[in-house]
């Protein structure tokens, strides 16, 4: 379920009872661009897109049971995104059901259906890439013999199980799912069969799913909108009430430090028909996990939970300080550092702090050499500052931040101020302000345009003026003027 398949209502599912959860569909594209970090104040693998949106999000809570569900037209590329997470979920899943304009108007999700020499390769290369198994979900087809025939041709691939949402891809909730078409899948292959398609006619408890394996002769029962409205169906002694369960819901959102956006509309599904109400209008106006909480009197839980996740962060960073010693590997200093953009003050960066310590010495401008490896797209950056080489050996999301890893392993390295935070104050870099005024016509000699001068450019971009990139030999690097 796209929005919803998030890490909160996954956790909040497995602890209600359920035995497995799927991520909500992700597109091979948009995943193949990410970066797999391990985030140790939360916890969490998080894979992240070169934009900085964490894209999946999982932990261990959810290992061994989390299934990556993944919208993909393309063998190679789910492949690829399929190695990336492999060592992170349970299994793979290829989604071929979703009806969905922007999953189909890619050949993904139910497009797929048209085209079983597709759907073939693309299993076909993800059970023999790859160590974890591979499932898929469907929709039935538009006659049995087709629905039988097609699940078949899938079974020979190789899969270890196949949901089936007993829909044909024009019909929406509100026509009857085919049980009947289910069943009949179900005879006809020897792997597990999952069925789908019955929150709205027919499973509204806990005991309606054994009533729904039963009617379709499935191993299983998958749930989304069931679930989505109150996990906690899933429960054997019986569902809860929705307000307590969105409170449990907040728990794991603010414990993970979930999209606030995401956090709302999540909730907002399940008040369901009170999103109208004073309540639900409240809710709809918050725009942060801090204001949500306000909204349900969570406020003490929202304070104490964030502290402690901020306490947690400050012991890695020290902890990681007193171990990042600086190592020379053939003529790098090295040092296993990172860039967070959110542990420096707007408009100040380590490389500004490195530009402004090589002026005041009169030495050289820093020069970087950024490197970008095919896999991930991952990038690594050198800096020579007064003839001496410093790399980070971690690899950023993208140049710039690869290039500001390598001022931070520089200035640790001389013992001087990067602009952190909390740093006490160096002088170094001081913020100018900006002249509003435009300069004087320069000489037609010299420019038939017009510019700024240097001393009236914010000093974030005179460091981009200074700085001018040029490619050598496949290899992207910075020079001075």
């Amino acid at each position: 379920m796209v929005r919803v398949g998030t890490l909160p209502m996954r956790l909040l599912a497995l602890d209600y009872g359920a035995d497995i959860v799927y991520c909500e569909e992700l597109i091979d594209i948009k995943m193949a661009q990410c970066e797999r970090v391990v985030n140790d104040v939360l916890e969490t693998v998080d894979f992240v897109a070169p934009d900085e949106r964490v894209m999946f999000r999982t932990c261990s809570k959810e290992k061994g049971r989390v299934v990556f569900q993944m919208g993909t037209a393309d063998p190679e590329r789910a492949l690829a995104v399929a190695k990336l997470v492999e060592n992170d979920v349970a299994a793979v899943d290829v989604n071929m059901g979703c009806p969905k304009e922007y999953s189909t108007k890619g050949g993904m999700g139910s497009a797929l259906l048209s085209d079983p020499e597709k759907i073939e390769a693309i299993l076909s290369t993800l059970v023999n890439g790859i160590s974890k198994p591979v499932t898929c979900k469907i929709r039935i087809l538009s006659t049995l013999e087709d629905t039988v025939n097609l699940v078949k041709r899938i079974e020979k691939t190789g899969v270890a199980a196949i949901a089936v949402h007993g829909r044909m891809k024009d019909e929406r909730p509100r026509h009857p799912v085919h049980c009947d078409y289910i069943q009949a899948v179900a005879e006809s292959v020897s792997i597990p069969v999952i069925a789908n398609g019955g929150s709205s006619d027919m499973v509204k408890s806990f005991e309606d799913m054994e009533k729904f394996r039963e009617a379709t002769g499935a191993s299983s029962v998958m749930l989304a909108r069931a679930a989505m409205w109150n996990p906690s169906i899933f429960r054997q002694q019986g569902a809860l009430s929705v307000e307590e369960v969105m409170e449990e819901y907040i728990r794991y959102a603010v414990r993970y430090d979930n999209n606030p956006f995401n956090t709302k509309y999540c909730l907002c599904q399940m008040l369901r028909d009170k999103v109208e109400s004073p309540f639900g209008k409240r809710l709809h106006a918050a725009q942060t996990n801090e204001e949500i909480c306000e909204v349900f009197g969570m406020t003490d839980f929202y304070n104490k939970t964030t502290a402690e996740l901020e306490a947690r962060k400050a012991a890695l960073q020290t902890n990681g300080d007193q171990s990042e010693h600086p190592k020379l590997v053939d003529d790098v200093v090295t040092m296993p550092v990172r860039f967070e953009r959110r542990d420096y003050p707007p408009q100040i960066t380590p490389k500004m702090y490195l530009l402004e310590w090589s002026r005041k010495e009169k030495l050289d401008q820093p020069v970087y050499e950024t490197e970008q490896r095919t896999q991930d797209r991952g990038f690594q950056s050198t800096v020579i500052m007064d003839n001496k080489k410093y790399r980070s050996t971690l690899w950023e999301k993208s140049k710039k931040f690869a290039e500001q890893a390598a001022a931070i392993v520089c200035l640790r390295t001389l013992g001087l101020p990067e602009g952190r935070i909390g740093e006490e104050h160096s002088g170094l870099v001081n913020k100018r302000k900006r002249d509003d005024k435009k300069c004087a016509a320069l000489d037609d000699n010299e420019s038939a345009g017009r510019k700024r001068h240097i001393s009236e450019v914010p000093q974030e971009e005179e460091e981009e003026m200074i700085c001018r990139t040029k490619v050598v030999n496949g290899v992207c690097g910075q020079t001075t003027c």
